[in-house]
C-alpha cells in the first residue's frame, strides 16, 4: 500500500468504521480523476464520508442539497452587474470546489441534473457564453436514494455513464455498528471531530500523485482482459461503452497505485470493476464470473 495513502485509510477508518473497501474505491476513483455515485438510503453517512475524504485529502469541500425546486444557476453561479467597476462580474457557484457532493442528485429536475455534464466531463463551465475553469483537483460525488423511493427521478444513462463508479455503503457490520453506539456520537460531535483531523495531503500533492497513477504501465494480456469483458457485455444489445472501457482502465491502474505498484495485475481489475460496471449494465457480476483472466 501506498505510505501516505494508507495513512489516509487509517485515518478514514478512526471515523468510519467498518467501511475499509468503499474507502479504498473512492480513493481509486480520486486518483483516477473520476466521479463518484454513491445509492443508499438516508443515514448511512454518504456526507460524513466525503467530508472525511476531503478533510485528510486537503482539499476545499462543497456540499449541494438537491431538491426539485433547485435551478441551474443555484449551483453554477450567475453574472451580476457592479456599478463600481461598470461591468458584468461572474458569482461562482458551489460547484466550483475541489471535492463537491451532491446529495440526493435524483430528487432535482432534469434540468438541474444535467447542469452538472460540462463540468463532469470536461471540468469547465460555459456561462452566458464565457467559459470558466474548474479546479484542477476536481472530484464530484453525489448520492442518490433507491429508485423506489418517493420524490426521485431516474439519473438519465448519459449521466450515469458520467460517474466513475457507483458504490453503496450498506449496513454496517454487527462489530462495527456496535463500536458507533457506544460510542454515541451524533451529527454535532462527528463534525468537530472531522474539523479535528489533521490534512495529510493537499491539492498539488493529490495532483501529482494523479499523474503518476495514469503511468501506471498495464500490459496487452491485461489490456486483453478489459476489451473481453468490454465485448462480452455487448452481445445482447446495450453493454459497455467505450468510455467505460477507459475507466476501467484507468480505475485499474489507480488500484495498484494505491497498493504500491507500478503495474497493473488482473486482481486490479477485479477489484474495482463491480464499481465500474455495475451503474452501466446490469449482469457486472456475471460478465466477471463469465469472462476468464487469462
Amino acid at each position: 500500500m501506498h505510505p501516505l495513502l494508507n495513512q489516509v485509510l487509517n485515518r478514514a477508518s478512526s471515523v468510519f468504521h467498518g467501511k475499509n473497501r468503499e474507502l479504498e474505491l473512492m480513493l481509486c476513483c480520486l486518483l483516477a480523476r473520476g466521479h463518484l455515485l454513491i445509492e443508499d438510503i438516508p443515514g448511512m453517512g454518504k456526507t460524513t464520508l466525503a467530508k472525511t475524504l476531503a478533510r485528510l485529502l486537503g482539499l476545499e469541500f462543497n456540499r449541494i442539497q438537491f431538491t426539485n425546486d433547485l435551478l441551474p444557476t443555484d449551483i453554477l453561479g450567475f453574472s451580476v452587474y457592479s456599478e463600481h467597476e461598470n461591468r458584468m462580474i461572474f458569482r461562482p457557484g458551489p460547484l466550483f470546489a475541489e471535492m463537491v457532493l451532491g446529495d440526493e442528485l435524483n430528487r432535482a429536475s432534469p434540468k438541474t441534473q444535467s447542469a452538472c455534464l460540462q463540468a463532469m466531463e470536461e471540468r469547465e463551465i460555459t456561462i452566458e457564453g464565457v467559459t470558466h475553469r474548474l479546479p484542477t483537483v476536481f472530484l464530484f460525488i453525489a448520492t442518490q436514494n433507491p429508485k423506489d423511493s418517493a420524490g426521485t427521478q431516474l439519473l438519465p444513462d448519459s449521466q450515469l455513464d458520467r460517474f466513475l463508479m457507483r458504490i453503496t455503503l450498506g449496513y454496517p457490520d454487527p462489530s462495527a455498528e456496535r463500536k458507533l453506539l457506544e460510542e454515541g456520537i451524533g451529527s454535532d460531535h462527528r463534525a468537530i471531530r472531522i474539523r479535528d483531523l489533521d490534512p495529510l495531503l493537499n491539492a498539488g500533492e493529490l495532483q501529482r500523485m494523479q499523474s503518476e497513477a495514469e503511468k501506471t504501465t498495464a500490459s496487452p494480456a491485461i489490456i486483453d482482459y478489459i476489451l473481453r469483458l468490454v465485448r462480452e457485455s455487448r452481445t445482447n444489445g446495450g453493454g459497455l461503452s467505450p468510455r467505460a472501457g477507459l475507466d476501467l482502465l484507468r480505475a485499474s491502474k489507480a488500484c495498484a497505485f494505491l497498493r504500491g505498484r507500478d503495474f497493473v495485475i488482473p486482481e486490479d481489475v477485479q477489484t474495482v470493476a463491480l464499481a465500474v460496471m455495475n451503474h452501466r449494465i446490469s449482469d457486472s457480476k456475471g460478465l466477471l464470473s463469465h469472462v476468464p483472466l487469462d
